[in-house]
């Protein structure tokens, strides 16, 4: 009885080292923000606020989308306003692929949801210190169509991360 304590024990302890080390410590920011019904509606801004410090080195920016089988389409397309602390603002336009040409989801999960971490700015060094603010919309349009859709689909969580560059 003793011995077989001692062998859970050290299997405890080895995975309990396991899930330390395999931590990320490169993430600085993460947060999400939850669709009501997995439904974005256009001109909805999702906001992220956070502060940054480190003027020097440089950071890997994500935009992070979980999406389920009701999102009929194989792209995204998003604008993004990166508002600094001195006022100065950042747009863009950006397109991701959210499915292969035999139409699966790309991204990771085991369900009907996928994850996908899209490139954001890629070792982007942040010029001042201070409180930054990311706006990210959608804006699928259907074929021929100016405006954007009222209300995207499939569309469950919609987050930011921030990662030092190794």
């Amino acid at each position: 009885m003793e011995k077989a304590l001692k062998k859970n024990r050290n299997l405890f302890f080895l995975i309990a080292v396991l899930f330390f080390v395999s931590c990320n410590d490169k993430i600085t920011f993460t947060a999400y923000e939850s669709l009501p019904n997995g439904s974005w509606e256009a001109h909805k801004n999702i906001s992220f606020e956070f502060d940054v410090i480190d003027t020097v080195s440089p950071k890997n920016l994500f935009i992070n989308i979980r999406n389920n089988n009701e999102y009929a389409y194989s792209n995204l397309y998003v604008i993004t306003a990166l508002n600094f602390p001195n006022g100065d603002k950042i747009i863009d336009t950006l397109q991701y692929e959210m499915a292969d040409n035999a139409g699966n989801y790309l991204g990771k999960g085991f369900t009907d949801i996928k994850e996908n971490k899209l490139f954001y700015k890629e070792e982007k060094v942040f010029p001042k210190s201070g409180k930054y603010i990311l706006n990210i919309q959608h804006a699928m349009r259907k074929n021929g169509e100016v405006k954007a859709m009222p209300i995207l689909e499939g569309v469950q969580d919609v987050g930011f991360s921030i990662e030092k560059v190794e």
